[in-house]
């Protein structure tokens, strides 16, 4: 089971009864993340960050593992036709995330990723793909638009989301980062193609980071540390060297957002970190919030 992002674009949006459990950490001087519930089904838990919100233009959400109709281990808002799910569930599952913001699976777009820096631009052609009708694309790990009533969707399991407002043209982008779309600079690559396609302008965007692994959980090789240093080659804070080291990826994207003259204020990141303890194939992904339990899917 994978974590999904569902970013619409959309002049009015409503929003569904929210609720915060907690005080939530998070990182950007005017962002927040908050934790919210559908308004019609209680169970479905979600994360928003309302920096984004204000822009008056964009409905946006982050799924947690709640609210669906998988069982088992799949339990229960899987989004996932690959993982040994009855094609029904996962139909009821995007059909009730669509219904969250007053929409249909077939106006959702799907991602098809496989760690590139591939980016599409969407339009209405394209609704209903990776749901109701095949992708007639592959490769691609982000999605951007300009149209309204279209749904972005993109999917994760501890990558690095990104999401990506531009006001002034009124245009969005939604982008899977994992380590090799951060050392290919993927935030850069999905402003740039919405530069070339909207004409913006990223002094004047909106970017939210949203929760991905931790580094204490990131053990990765010596040969990707080697690949971040190349990549970031100004960068202080890498680990000592070992045959086994630990990153940040959230870090790396942050980075290479205030290098591209995105103002700090207008970046806005969540200290919500996944905690990933692999049981690869032979058991499922368990995730839990760093600050809270039982929260994302398992894949």
């Amino acid at each position: 089971m994978i974590e999904q992002i569902f970013f619409y674009m959309n002049n009015m949006y409503l929003k569904g009864k929210s609720m915060m459990t907690e005080p939530i950490l998070r990182y950007g001087s005017r962002g927040t993340c908050q934790l919210g519930f559908d308004r019609d089904n209680e169970e479905m838990a979600y994360f928003t960050f309302a920096g984004l919100e204000r822009t008056g233009i964009v409905e946006h959400f982050f799924t947690t593992r709640y609210g669906g109709v998988s069982s088992d281990y799949l339990y229960s808002l899987n989004f996932s036709y690959s993982q040994g799910d009855m094609k029904e569930n996962v139909d009821e599952n995007f059909r009730r995330a669509a219904a969250h913001i007053g929409m249909t699976s077939g106006d959702i777009v799907c991602s098809q990723q496989t760690h590139t820096t591939n980016v599409r631009r969407v339009t209405a052609d394209d609704k209903g793909k990776g749901v109701v009708c095949e992708r007639d694309y592959t490769d691609v790990d982000g999605l951007i638009t300009n149209e309204r009533g279209i749904i972005l969707a993109t999917f994760y399991a501890d990558c690095v989301p990104l999401f990506i407002v531009d006001p002034v043209n009124r245009a969005i982008g939604l982008s899977h980062s994992g380590w090799r779309g951060t050392v290919g600079k993927m935030g850069k690559v999905t402003l740039d193609k919405m530069r070339e396609s909207y004409g913006t302008r990223p002094e004047k965007v909106r970017v939210a980071i949203a929760p991905s692994i931790c580094q204490n959980c990131y053990e990765v090789s010596e040969d990707v540390i080697e690949e971040f240093r190349r990549a970031f080659p100004e960068e202080s804070m890498y680990p000592a060297m070992s045959i086994f080291s630990y990153l940040m990826p959230i870090r790396y994207n942050f980075l290479i957002y205030s290098d591209i003259a995105l103002n700090g204020r207008d970046i806005f990141f969540s200290r919500m970190w996944f905690v990933a303890y692999i049981a690869y194939i032979i058991a499922p992904l368990t995730m839990l919030w760093k600050l809270k339990r039982n929260m994302l899917h398992p894949v």
